[in-house]
């Protein structure tokens, strides 16, 4: 019988992020050769990728990286997934999503099957391998401006960020920025401004607040009064700037950032799985 400790287990799965019951086999397999043990798991594991293809990876972390560039400042977010919490808080896996976030940045990356082919794309394939798991880039976002300021979040302390936010700025909202990217990060605005909202999803509002108001009964002549008060409704739910500011609701957004002086030019948000 192969000789090892609980510690040789934890070791092993910590370095790889393998299941227990995977760890003992590898050592059962391997004679208590730890070494060997990682080599057995790492082999299996890449013959099981056809069969991890078809499960579900919606843990994982957000990365990011910001860094002088032609137009300023460039930011960069990527979510990189996994199956499991455990997996997620893995240094293995913390350190791949610093990987990731660098191959986006390096290659020029905007969707994550840019990646595929890269140095970094077999990477990914190895450590899904020795970790047994599912593990993918889901997306890559980006913004650029003369300032762009990050706001990561974690909504477990024992894993790593699991939202992301970037802001994209000229230096003098800068001032405000982080605060505006906390806000962003707890009330997930769709657009940065009503010019933003497609066409399309305005005349949609618009109609169903029409026939909403019809079919309440209102007035003729009140109606288009009343689509317009839900129109504005609809786009202080969904317009950042048109947002009551978390940390001064009787404020917008755009107020706040309007009295710094400056003006915001984009921004990006990743939750994990979301």
């Amino acid at each position: 019988m192969a000789k090892y400790t609980a510690a040789d287990i934890k070791e092993i799965r910590e370095s790889t992020g393998a299941g227990m019951l995977d760890v003992k086999k590898a050592l059962d397999e391997a004679d208590g050769d730890r070494a060997k043990a990682i080599e057995v798991i790492r082999v299996k594991g890449l013959k099981g990728i056809a069969k991890r293809e078809s499960r579900t990876a919606s843990e994982g972390l957000i990365a990011v990286d910001i860094r002088d560039s032609e137009d300023g400042r460039t930011g960069t977010l990527v979510e990189l997934n996994c199956e499991t919490d455990f997996v997620a808080k893995n240094d293995k896996f913390v350190a791949l999503g610093d990987e990731a976030v660098a191959a986006a940045v390096e290659s020029g990356a905007e969707e994550p099957e840019d990646l595929a082919g890269t140095e970094f794309g077999e990477a990914l394939t190895t450590a899904g391998a020795s970790m047994g798991e599912k593990i993918l880039v889901r997306r890559i976002g980006r913004v650029s401006g003369e300032a762009v300021t990050s706001y990561m979040h974690r909504t477990n302390k024992d894993l790593p960020p699991q939202v992301g936010v970037l802001v994209a700025s000229d230096s003098a909202a800068a001032e405000v920025a982080r605060d505006v990217a906390m806000h962003i990060a707890a009330f997930s605005p769709a657009y940065l401004s009503r010019e933003e909202v497609p066409e399309d999803i305005v005349a949609n509002e618009r109609r169903i607040a029409q026939e909403t108001a019809e079919n309440e009964g209102k007035p003729e002549k009140a109606i288009p009064k009343i689509v317009e008060g839900r129109l504005n409704g609809y786009y202080k739910e969904n317009v950042l700037l048109d947002q009551a500011f978390a940390k001064d609701p009787k404020q917008t957004v755009g107020k706040i950032v309007e009295e710094a002086g400056g003006s915001l030019s984009g921004f990006v948000r990743f939750r994990v799985g979301g």
